[in-house]
């Protein structure tokens, strides 16, 4: 494989102002790629006190070279996801890897279980997660379909297939559940047309924002770690090997799969 597998294509990945997503859009980088950074806040990463290389993700692309836009807006709207697309077209003039990271687990002023969410936290976390995911894949499969190539890689979660205990992140866990679904049928609509989608669920990773996340959320618990395999929590880094698996031809025969990135916490067939 070519040093630059992904040079000369254009990539967009969203959530990716810090942590995971920013993870996956400096590894597209990496592999060759122009990348259009889209999230709620492009200065997310100075909130949670993320550390960055320059003074945004953008610019950390554009320092290895390749070109970057940023673009916010809540990509639960239809028209914010079509402006995504079309201003990473007006820019880069195509769309060869869509990566969905954006979500959220918890919503403010609501439990985690499946009885004492809210009923607006409920439509809240579906919307982030579930919603964005559908709302881009759907602008962005018309472009996809005009080059006849493509690959989606959507982020679901460990939770989305494998209970966490007694029930926590009940909401975010559907929610992700749907975005395995949404890919593998995706998977089936897009394939004729040279475009993949496949997803990643990543288990527990070690981000800025999970050290600061309060102990009683029950994420990062000891027990936790005792439950995986490998015994170690992932990195962004770990994430981002999968993706590039999955961006670039490396998995030119692969659609319609959940890649289980969780260490050896999930030993089931999913």
């Amino acid at each position: 494989m070519s040093a630059l597998p992904l040079a000369g294509k254009a990539a967009i990945v969203t959530g990716a102002a810090r942590g995971i997503g920013r993870a996956y859009a400096l590894r597209l980088a990496r592999l060759g790629a122009d990348v259009a950074i889209a999230d709620l806040n492009l200065a997310g990463a100075a909130r949670i006190g993320e550390d960055l290389t320059a003074e945004s993700v953008m610019a950390e692309v554009e320092a290895l070279g390749r070109r970057a836009i940023g673009v916010e807006g809540n990509l639960s709207r239809p028209e914010a996801a079509q402006a995504l697309v079309d201003a990473a077209m007006d820019t880069f003039g195509r769309v060869d890897v869509l990566v969905n990271n954006a979500g959220v687990a918890v919503a403010r002023n609501s439990g985690t279980l499946p009885s004492d969410t809210t009923p607006e936290a409920f439509d809240y976390l579906i919307a982030a997660n579930l919603k964005t995911a559908q709302l881009c894949c759907a602008a962005v499969a018309p472009v996809m379909k005009r080059q006849g190539s493509g690959a989606i890689v959507n982020i679901s979660s460990q939770t989305g297939i494998s209970l966490l205990e007694g029930g926590n992140l009940a909401i975010y866990g559907a929610a992700k559940a749907g975005v395995a679904y949404l890919t593998r049928t995706l998977a089936a609509e897009l394939g004729p047309h040279g475009i993949r989608v496949n997803a990643i669920a990543p288990g527990i990773v070690e981000t800025a924002r999970l050290k600061r996340l309060d102990p009683a959320m029950g994420i990062g618990t000891g027990a936790q770690l005792e439950a995986i395999a490998l015994r170690r929590f992932g990195q962004v880094e770990d994430m981002a090997n999968v993706l590039e698996f999955l961006a670039t031809d490396l998995s030119g025969y692969v659609t319609g799969q959940i890649i289980s990135a969780c260490g050896g916490a999930v030993l089931h067939p999913h």
